[in-house]
């Protein structure tokens, strides 16, 4: 594989859990590529694979056997440090539960991810001041997310991802606790952000959400069953 212009490739990738003293393979060599700065869509069934592919992406789990290039850096092998690291640093999560820490007000929660990385406090405060104003909740920022809608939430996840200047946004079925309305304004937030040249990679169930994608995996039992 050309990796040159990869930002992730995926060599015969498989995860087995370990449960109840039996095998369950959830992924069975998946292989692929994805370029810097593309809009991806994974979609598939329930338990086709594609949130495990996800944390697999992400560095929240480990595959099984196989080869994952980040960057065409070789991490299939590094230890939990390592992969703490590049999560840190490299990646932004944003979750269908967004993940607010209830107890933080909005500014509060969009600079947790330098919380732990000695940046200064000032510029950190005025970089999610930014953010906050770049999702549209500039006037929301001493709320805590109990005292937003779900799409103002997501709007916070959203401004949180991208506090550490990630090379890759990985969501995960990040409008499915919204209306549709809230739903077309994240996933129009999260293709200019791509557009801007973020990698954004979205697992959904939902055709409507894919189609804001520029290319779409489709998963089953385990495998990419086609790429279009």
């Amino acid at each position: 594989m050309d990796q040159n212009n990869n930002i992730i490739t995926f060599e015969n990738i498989t995860k087995v859990y370990h449960l109840g003293g039996v095998d369950i393979a959830v992924l069975r060599g998946v292989s692929c590529e994805i370029k810097k700065g593309e809009n991806v869509a994974i979609m598939g069934p329930s338990g086709s694979g594609k949130t495990t592919m996800l944390n697999i992406i992400g560095c929240l789990d480990r595959a099984t056997s196989g080869r994952y290039f980040l960057e065409n850096r070789d991490i299939s092998k590094l230890e939990d440090d390592a992969l703490s690291e590049i999560r840190s640093k490299k990646i932004g999560f944003i979750f269908q539960s967004y993940n607010l820490i209830p107890q933080l007000n909005v500014l509060e929660n969009i600079e947790m991810p330098l919380f732990y990385q000695q940046v200064d406090e000032k510029k950190t405060r005025e970089k999610a001041i930014e953010l906050a104003r770049i999702v549209g909740l500039e006037d929301r920022i001493k709320h805590r997310p109990s005292e937003l809608s779900g799409g103002q939430q997501q709007r916070v996840a959203i401004a949180r991802a991208l506090m550490n200047d990630p090379v890759l946004i990985l969501a995960d079925e990040p409008t499915g606790n919204l209306d549709s309305v809230s739903g077309r304004e994240i996933m129009t937030l999260l293709c200019e952000l791509n557009e801007k040249g973020t990698t954004l990679i979205i697992v959904t169930h939902d055709a409507g959400i894919a189609k804001y994608a520029k290319k779409t995996l489709t998963m089953l039992d385990g495998k990419i069953l086609n790429e279009n």
